[in-house]
C-alpha cells in the first residue's frame, strides 16, 4: 500500500496539489500547518527547509513545488492516466507555466514590468503579455495542454490559469477563459474545492 501525506494550507498552492491528489483516486492524509510557527517548526523543516508548503510525502519520499509535485504523482501513479505518452509537450508546459507564466504574473502583481529590451531579455520571460499570448495561443488550438486528454499539466496550468482570472493576475482572454471553462467542472476539482473551503470555514465564528 502507498503512503501518502499532504502537507498544506487551504490558503495557499496546496490547493493545486489537492486537486491533483483526487485526481489520483488514492488514499492519502492530509496535514493542515498554519502560517508562521507551524510551518517554520523544527519538524515541518525536516521535511521543507523552506518552511512553506505544499509538500508531498509519498513512502518516505519528500516532494515540494507545485509542478514537481504534480509530475512526480502521474508518473508514481500511471493507473491514474494523468501522464501522457508524449512528453514533450507536457514537460513544455509545465514548466512554462512553473517559470516565465509565473514570474512574469507575480511580478506584474507587484508593480514591476520591465523597462528596456536589456531587462526584458533577462526575466526569462520578456512581458506579462508575451507570457500570456504564448499560452493563449496554445490553448486556442488545443482542447488540453499536453494532447488530446485531460492531464496533470492540465491541473497545474489550469490552476494557474483559473487563479490568475479570478484575481485579475493574468489578462481575461478568450482562449484563457475558454479553455478554463473547459476544466474547472471536473469531479475531483470540485471535491478539492469543498474540502478546502471547509478547512478554511472551520473555525471561522458562527
Amino acid at each position: 500500500m502507498d503512503s501518502l501525506t499532504f502537507y498544506t494550507n487551504p490558503m495557499s498552492r496546496g490547493r493545486i496539489v489537492r486537486w491533483m491528489l483526487e485526481e489520483l483516486g488514492q488514499p492519502y492524509e492530509t496535514v493542515v500547518l498554519g502560517y508562521g510557527a507551524e510551518m517554520k517548526a523544527p519538524g515541518y523543516l525536516a521535511v521543507n527547509p523552506m518552511g512553506k508548503v505544499p509538500a508531498v510525502v509519498h513512502d518516505g519520499q519528500v516532494v515540494t513545488e507545485c509542478a514537481a509535485i504534480c509530475t512526480y504523482l502521474a508518473d508514481a501513479f500511471p493507473q491514474a492516466g494523468l501522464m501522457p505518452a508524449s512528453r514533450a509537450a507536457f514537460y513544455r508546459w509545465m514548466f512554462f507555466a512553473a517559470g516565465p507564466l509565473e514570474q512574469a504574473a507575480v511580478n506584474a502583481s507587484f508593480g514591476w514590468k520591465p523597462g528596456t529590451v536589456q531587462e526584458a531579455g533577462r526575466t526569462g520571460y520578456g512581458s506579462l503579455e508575451t507570457a500570456v499570448g504564448a499560452l493563449s495561443d496554445h490553448v486556442a488550438g488545443h482542447e488540453f495542454v499536453a494532447g488530446e486528454a485531460f492531464s496533470a499539466a492540465d491541473v497545474y496550468v489550469g490552476s494557474q490559469v483559473g487563479w490568475g482570472l479570478q484575481f485579475g493576475t493574468l489578462p481575461r482572454t478568450d482562449a484563457l477563459s475558454a479553455y478554463w471553462d473547459r476544466i474547472k467542472t471536473r469531479p475531483a476539482a470540485a471535491r478539492a474545492t469543498a474540502m478546502d473551503d471547509a478547512l478554511m470555514n472551520k473555525d471561522k465564528p458562527e
